[in-house]
């Protein structure tokens, strides 16, 4: 069979990053931001989003909150995602991002409130700028992109600094038609955004390998020319490097970036989840060995930067926060029952002026005590 000669048009190469290795130990040297008070303060804000994930969990499973998907495991991606970001920035987050929501000033009782299906929990009080969770898989990234588009449209017009809208999404949303969208978009018009890629491991009950057939997550980033980089997920000090240098590069008008976060997803997808019907025990129980706190806490007390000591003064300080949180959430006013039309609607539509007015009327009867 003939074989004609070829040319050589395009290659590429995806490197990875990592600064803390599996066992906690310095694989390079740190970065300048990477100072004893920073790491000392990583380690306690994924620790505290650890204990919102367990509390939740423990709602969840006695009928006080929906379906919940807990971060465990993956606490550095989140925590080192919020922390990166000015307070100017826009955040597009999928729905497993309670460590990014925490760095954002987002309390704890409005996390809860969000899947306790009180949507008054996202109106973000810390961070007015970003947008909802979104739970369906992958629409954030458009969202981000229209908003990175808007971003640098207002700096090209009105001569103000230019922000960066950053997408977070989990492996198993870049095998969708709107995350290939979205980089496309962000590509051809060099929009000042970030796609930050939990790589944990499975999509629900799809492993990775079952998800696509590139080597990495990362390199689906080339065929929209945007620069991409694999980093260590569970090493909080490397995704936080690739996501301040990629947002630095868009804040000057380089473009958008992709960061494939690898980490694992030691926790059910969801708690309407059952992990173990689909993965082994062997397999989870060598994935707890190289999770993000644990290496993050083996290196600080290598450098005599932690202690029993000190973690026990953290786990109670941490117990009063939560307990506080759990106290201002409970304690809420219920929503009108009208609400369900509120959130909905900008503008109520003229169709639903009766139902409106009905289910308004109930509830005042209702307060009323059954009169009127």
């Amino acid at each position: 069979m003939h074989k004609p000669r070829l040319q050589l048009q395009a290659s590429f190469d995806i490197a990875y990053l990592q600064y803390l290795d599996k066992q906690g130990r310095e694989a390079q040297p740190l970065p300048e931001f990477a100072t004893p008070d920073w790491l000392t303060y990583c380690h306690r804000q994924m620790q505290l989003a650890r204990r919102v994930d367990d509390r939740a969990v423990k709602l969840q499973r006695t009928g006080r909150l929906g379906t919940y998907p807990s971060t465990l495991g993956q606490e550095a991606i989140g925590i080192a995602t919020g922390n990166a970001l000015m307070a100017e920035d826009v955040y597009c987050p999928y729905y497993r991002e309670t460590g990014a929501l925490l760095e954002r000033g987002v309390a704890i009782e409005e996390i809860l409130a969000i899947w306790g299906g009180d949507e008054r929990g996202q109106n973000f009080q810390g961070a007015r700028n970003d947008l909802p969770i979104c739970v369906p898989i992958a629409t954030q990234m458009l969202h981000a992109a229209g908003v990175a588009f808007a971003l640098k449209y207002r700096h090209q017009q009105q001569r103000v600094p230019l922000q960066v809208a950053v997408a977070s999404s989990g492996e198993g949303a870049t095998s969708k038609g709107d995350f290939y969208e979205a980089m496309n978009l962000a590509g051809v018009w060099k929009l000042p955004m970030v796609f930050v890629v939990n790589n944990n491991q499975w999509a629900i009950s799809v492993p990775r390998t079952a998800q696509t057939g590139t080597q990495t997550i990362a390199q689906k980033a080339i065929a929209a020319g945007i620069p991409a980089l694999q980093v260590d997920g569970n090493d909080i000090v490397a995704v936080a490097w690739a996501v301040r240098d990629a947002m630095a590069r868009a804040r000057c008008g380089e473009g958008p970036a992709l960061i494939e976060a690898i980490s694992y997803r030691l926790c059910d997808h969801t708690t309407a989840d059952d992990a173990s019907r689909y993965r082994s025990a062997e397999e989870l129980e060598q994935a707890w060995q190289w999770e993000p706190i644990k290496r993050l806490d083996t290196y600080l007390r290598a450098q005599d930067l932690w202690s029993d000591a000190k973690q026990q003064d953290l786990d109670r300080e941490l117990a009063q926060i939560l307990e506080a949180a759990l106290n201002n959430w409970e304690s809420r006013a219920p929503e009108p029952v009208t609400a369900i039309f509120d959130h909905l609607y900008a503008q109520l539509p003229e169709g639903l002026y009766e139902q409106y007015d009905q289910l308004r009327d109930e509830q005042q009867g209702a307060a009323n005590g059954g009169q009127g």
